[in-house]
């Protein structure tokens, strides 16, 4: 069992160096309710966390604190994350009548 999950991820570490599957693939996981920390961290850690950090330039420092669980980044650095993977955070208004009030 362990032999197809290698499989899989290593599968997947090829596939999210393409940045449109990588944005699908963030913005999938988000949709599913993952929280977006944990979907770049994801991305990021299967691309390499040295060579991300390259390409956003930042210190790979900052990228493993920026991905950890622990920490909350803010919101300048999540969007130098999603940049390369053409994603930003923003708010949109919620439409009154696709809201669902619980009773």
């Amino acid at each position: 069992m362990a032999r197809t999950s290698r499989d899989w991820e290593e599968g997947l570490a090829r596939d999210v160096r393409d940045p449109e599957f990588a944005r699908r693939f963030i913005l999938a996981a988000v949709e599913d309710g993952i929280p977006l920390q944990q979907a770049i961290g994801k991305v990021i850690r299967l691309a390499g966390v040295k060579e991300f950090a390259a390409k956003v330039r930042l210190d790979q420092s900052q990228v493993s604190r920026a991905i950890h669980p622990r920490h909350s980044p803010n919101q300048d650095i999540l969007n130098r994350l999603l940049r390369p993977f053409r994603l930003k955070l923003s708010l949109v208004f919620l439409d009154k009548q696709k809201r669902r009030h619980v009773a």
